[in-house]
């Protein structure tokens, strides 16, 4: 792997900005809907920019033009191409708000700050009236992103398999990609490490993990829960549909000496075999998506033994918003997680029910994650000489930020949150 530097802060400690980019200069190959504007009717756009000034004005979002300056306090937009802005949002609403910018139209100088006033009133953004037409400016979800076997398997190779020296550039020593739990805010990046092992520490005890317990785990990541698990004394099976994190959570476990216990398999969860007395999945029922929900929970149901606990970390979002989303292409399954979708808790209640399994407990702690992605944020845009030197381009890298910064506005306004649930078949041990 690529040695990686430590991330040089400034004098205030915040990291620099995403890479500046000019929409002429983007690889049309790679970034097809970025490099050229969308079709779009004058009527549209001019809609867009009456109900896009209008609730930019209403939040207090002082949106400028580039070179003009503000007194105004809180975060501000920059406009440097407001024509295409416009555009975008009337052609493609926030998928199109994301792809402008992508192709640097418009910046921010506090981009988390900005999304969390929009998600903060992400409901009142678009009067309701036009709400019900919001399929003139949505699109559907391609089939290619259904979450069948093969579609699981590429799924998951456009996001975890980008680079292991990728994830390395921001993520803790651990290299742990789900929410951290901290002791104190605002979190500092030291600290991170040692908050994500208290995060694998309450999911371990929550499923009663210790010496002798055969346990299963769907989504590996890069193995830091496996090698926890195993030090405790555990017999761990783990499974992966990443190469990329099968490869370097294999040499992670032969190196810290816990080959012996845990098994790293290539395999999706449809082809579980045996029966445990734990089960651990973190941040994968995200990843499975809604047509598959009943299967995934039917699957945990049968791996488990009389007795047995499943301990759930999941991202939920509100069941209607969730609903809103379901069949949607967001900016998100687009880009980052194909074929993906948060539940709500009502789904992940009603899904894990119908397998025959009951809700023991169930914690929130969102605040932690939002935390947990600022300091990934800060991380990625410090080391960009890094990214770059990877292969991964300036486009690429507004993309990622913009991502992170998305997400950690989805957790500060509590439009996600984050949650711990313990599941069991009904007969406790």
């Amino acid at each position: 792997m690529v040695e990686i530097p430590r991330p040089t802060l400034s004098d205030n400690g915040s990291t620099a900005a995403a890479p500046a980019v000019r929409r002429s200069d983007v690889d049309a190959g790679r970034w097809p809907d970025v490099a050229r504007l969308p079709s779009a009717g004058p009527g549209r756009t001019t809609a867009a920019r009456y109900l896009t000034d209008r609730a930019l004005n209403r939040l207090g979002l002082t949106r400028l033009s580039a070179g003009a300056h503000s007194s105004a306090a809180g975060p501000r937009l920059i406009l440097h191409d407001p024509a295409a802005f416009h555009r975008r949002i009337g052609r493609h609403g926030l998928t199109g708000f994301g792809e402008s910018y992508m192709a640097g139209e418009w910046d921010s100088d506090d981009l988390p700050g900005a999304l969390t006033v929009l998600a903060e009133h992400v409901d009142e953004l678009v009067p309701a009236t036009l709400r019900r037409l919001r399929g003139l400016w949505v699109s559907a979800r391609p089939a290619a992103d259904r979450n069948t076997q093969a579609g699981a398997r590429a799924n998951v190779r456009h996001h975890y398999d980008l680079s292991n020296d990728l994830f390395s550039a921001f993520l803790d020593p651990t290299l742990t990609y789900s929410s951290a739990v901290f002791t104190a805010f605002p979190a500092r990046f030291e600290s991170l490490a040692s908050a994500q092992h208290r995060k694998i520490d309450r999911l371990l005890d929550l499923a009663c993990v210790g010496e002798g317990t055969r346990l299963l785990e769907t989504g590996t990541g890069w193995g830091e829960l496996a090698l926890r698990a195993a030090a405790r004394g555990a017999r761990v099976t783990t499974l992966t549909l990443s190469a990329e994190q099968a490869a370097l959570a294999r040499a992670r476990i032969v190196e810290a000496g816990l080959a012996d216990r845990v098994d790293v398999r290539l395999r999706d969860y449809r082809d579980i075999e045996g029966r445990y007395d734990a089960v651990i999945s973190v941040e994968m029922i995200e990843a499975v998506g809604a047509e598959y929900w009943p299967s995934y929970c039917a699957a945990l149901r049968r791996s488990l033994t009389p007795g047995g606990r499943i301990a759930l970390q999941a991202i939920t979002m509100g069941h209607q918003q969730m609903l809103n989303t379901a069949s949607t292409h967001t900016f998100i399954s687009k880009y980052i997680f194909p074929g993906g979708l948060i539940p709500s808790r009502e789904a992940i209640a009603e899904h894990s029910a119908a397998a025959g399994l009951h809700t023991i407990a169930d914690h929130g702690y969102g605040e932690h994650y939002a935390e947990t992605l600022r300091l990934w944020r800060e991380r990625f845009t410090a080391r960009r000489d890094l990214v770059t030197a990877l292969g991964f381009d300036a486009v690429f890298q507004r993309m990622w930020n913009f991502y992170l910064a998305y997400c950690e506005a989805g957790f500060r306004s509590r439009y996600l949150d984050v949650r711990q649930l313990l599941l069991t078949e009904g007969t406790h041990r």
